[in-house]
């Protein structure tokens, strides 16, 4: 079993999408771990994206992480957590996301594109510590 980070975005909490992204998540085989609702501030938004700070999108990003309530998960399935979460999310321009990916049935484009998911194991692991003590992670099967 491997576990990774999902963040149910602004956009998404906002249209009442976090329920509908959440059993489509279980449907796929994922288990949740943990899970909470809260308001990036700007300072925890600039930390968490500050891999891409350098890039033009940056302050696009923070400035719309902020924008409202974001839902982030530890997510658990059997194999590659991270692949898995990946393929279901779909590409990150929501216009260009394969049918039936989260992206494609919730997000609009390629900023509001309803889900954040990590890209490998060593980020996921980053990730899932920004959001999570290991206390607040339910075990498998709870």
């Amino acid at each position: 079993m491997a576990l990774t980070l999902a963040i149910i975005k602004p956009d998404a909490v906002a249209a009442g999408n976090g329920g509908k992204i959440i059993a489509d998540l279980e449907t796929a085989g994922f288990s949740v771990r943990g899970v909470r609702k809260m308001q990036l501030t700007e300072e925890q938004a600039k930390l968490f994206y500050a891999v891409h700070a350098e890039r033009p999108f940056y302050g696009d990003l923070v400035t719309f992480m902020t924008s409202g309530p974001v839902m982030p998960m530890a997510l658990e399935i059997d194999g590659d957590a991270v692949k898995a979460w990946r393929d279901l999310m779909g590409a990150t321009d929501s216009t260009k996301a394969e049918e039936g990916t989260l992206r494609n049935k919730y997000g609009t484009d390629i900023e509001r594109n309803a889900v954040h998911g990590s890209d490998s194991e060593e980020n996921a692991r980053k990730e899932l510590a920004f959001f999570f003590a290991g206390c607040d992670l339910v075990p498998a099967n709870g």
